[in-house]
């Protein structure tokens, strides 16, 4: 069986939720569904890690107006250049109410797989 080759860093839409997702990918990481994979590519094995998570929290204190926030994700490539930018949520935080943000990046590389004798 022959595997069909793709491109790293080639991109679908996920047929659940509509994101952009890798080519790749056998769970959305949005919606987190696993999807049908192409038979013609044959099993595939990634390696994955986290080499960078950072999570914070904002409390409202018990009195006050509401506080308005907007979470922006932004990627540049080694010059600094801006190749993504986009606004990711958008919400308000009332007085004694609290709100976590989680940025994950997974980085996923392919598993050589064993030779198979013939």
């Amino acid at each position: 069986m022959s595997r069909v080759k793709t491109i790293p860093g080639q991109v679908r839409t996920c047929p659940i939720c509509r994101a952009t997702i890798l080519e790749t990918a056998s769970i959305c990481p949005g919606c987190r569904h696993h999807l049908r994979l192409d038979p013609r590519a044959g099993p595939r094995t990634w390696a994955s890690s986290s080499p960078l998570r950072v999570e914070g929290t904002i409390r409202h204190p018990a009195h006050g107006e509401p506080w308005e926030y907007c979470v922006v994700l932004a990627i540049r490539n080694e010059k600094g250049e801006e190749i993504a930018r986009q606004v990711v949520g958008v919400g308000a935080v009332k007085p004694e109410e609290e709100r976590t943000f989680t940025l994950d990046v997974e980085v996923l590389s392919p598993v050589a797989q064993p030779a198979k004798s013939q």
